[in-house]
């Protein structure tokens, strides 16, 4: 009778054991999917406000000209981090370089750096990952002593002046 009632409990406590695991499992797959859908809602919503700017005739270049910024290193070389590239090489602003984490799986007409490696001096660092500007800036506060923006912080303040 003993043996039956340890094995019974041995078979219970595994039981709610794997049921607990499976419980967390699935909870932190659903906070990767609300993260995931807060970061596709702030790309929209940067994407669109970009768009109309454009289409109203302003330019995101006005924010660095305003600003005074000549020089530009953009974080984060993805979708955003493209089109600001693209948007800011044949003009007056210079992008000196990019900084990446996956910068050695990356080409780009100018260099491209690791946030681990020594950044050289520009007017101002552009954040193009907006998701993660707050650890971002944290992390580039140590090592530079100049302004980081977010991109998102640009697009808001040009689509605020443009209305």
């Amino acid at each position: 009778m003993r043996k039956g009632t340890i094995s019974g409990l041995s078979l219970l406590l595994g039981a709610s054991t794997g049921a607990a695991a499976i419980g967390l499992q699935q909870r932190k797959k659903k906070a990767a999917t609300e993260d995931l859908l807060r970061k596709m809602g702030e790309f929209y919503k940067l994407l669109l406000k970009w768009l109309e700017i454009e289409q109203k005739g302003h330019s995101i270049r006005s924010y660095f000209t305003q600003n005074g910024y000549k020089t530009v290193a953009i974080y984060g070389m993805k979708e955003l981090g493209e089109r600001l590239f693209d948007e800011l090489k044949d003009s007056e602003i210079e992008v000196k370089y990019i900084i990446d984490k996956n910068a050695d799986a990356m080409y780009a007409e100018v260099d491209i750096v690791t946030p681990d490696e020594e950044l050289d001096e520009v007017d101002v660092i552009v954040v193009t990952a907006v998701h993660y500007m707050d650890e971002i800036e944290e992390m580039l506060e140590e090592k530079v002593e100049y302004p980081i923006v977010s991109l998102m912080d640009i697009v808001n303040e040009i689509y605020e002046d443009s209305i």
